[in-house]
C-alpha cells in the first residue's frame, strides 16, 4: 500500500474539506473567474478529438472544459466526493477514483494512451514524497509516444523544481519546454511556479 498523500490526509482530519474545495470553486465559476487557463494551454497542445488525461483532476474544471472542446477526456483522482461532483458538473468526461500512485487504466477497461497528461493545481505537491517517481513513471506509461505531459505547481511547496525534473527523467519523461506560467512567460532560475510539458524518454 502506497503512503497516503497529504490530500487524504486533509480530508481525513477534515472530512468537510472537499465539499467546502468544491462550492468554492463553484463560487468562483458563477462569479466569472478563469478558472480554465491550464485547460487552454493543453487545449492549444494538440489536435481537435485528442485524448487527454487529467490527473489529480479535482472536481473536474480542467477535463470538462477539454470535453467541452471535444476531445475525450479521462480525469483520474484519490478524492471521491470530488469525482461525484466532476460527474455532477461535467457528464461528457469519465470520471475515474484511483491513486496516481496507482494507475493503471487498462485495468480499469481503459486502454488507449493518451495524447496529454494535465496535472495542474500543484498536484505534485500534495502526492507524498514516496510516490513522487512513481507517479511520474506511470504518467509516462500512459503517454503516447508523440503524446506530451503538462504538469505545474508552484515554489515553496516542498518540491524543489531541480528535483522534479530529476523524477521525472528517472520516471521516463523528458522535458520539451519549461515556462513559469501557464500563459507562456518564460521561465527562469527565480521562477516562483514551474509548467513542465514533458515527452516520455
Amino acid at each position: 500500500m502506497t503512503e497516503p498523500s497529504t490530500w487524504v490526509q486533509i480530508t481525513q482530519s477534515n472530512p468537510n474539506h472537499s465539499r467546502w474545495y468544491i462550492e468554492r470553486f463553484r463560487q468562483m465559476a458563477a462569479a466569472g473567474a478563469d478558472l480554465v487557463g491550464e485547460a487552454r494551454f493543453v487545449d492549444a497542445m494538440v489536435p481537435r478529438g485528442a485524448r487527454v488525461l487529467d490527473a489529480g483532476c479535482g472536481p473536474g474544471r480542467h477535463g470538462g472544459y477539454l470535453a467541452s472542446r471535444g476531445h475525450t477526456v479521462v480525469g483520474v483522482d484519490v478524492d471521491p466526493v470530488l469525482i461525484d461532483a466532476a460527474r455532477e458538473d461535467h457528464p461528457d468526461a469519465t470520471w475515474v477514483v484511483g491513486d496516481l500512485a496507482e494507475l493503471d487504466l487498462p485495468a480499469r477497461g481503459i486502454a488507449d494512451p493518451f495524447d496529454a497528461i494535465l496535472c495542474a493545481g500543484n498536484v505534485m505537491t500534495f502526492l507524498a514524497a514516496s510516490t513522487r517517481r512513481e507517479v511520474l513513471r506511470r504518467m509516462a506509461r500512459h503517454l503516447h509516444p508523440e503524446g506530451r505531459a503538462a504538469i505545474g505547481f508552484g515554489a515553496g511547496r516542498g518540491y524543489d523544481f531541480a528535483e522534479f525534473l530529476d523524477d521525472a527523467r528517472a520516471g521516463g519523461l523528458e522535458p520539451d519546454l519549461l515556462l513559469s506560467t501557464w500563459d507562456l512567460r518564460p521561465y527562469t532560475e527565480d521562477s516562483g511556479f514551474l509548467v513542465a510539458v514533458l515527452r516520455r524518454a
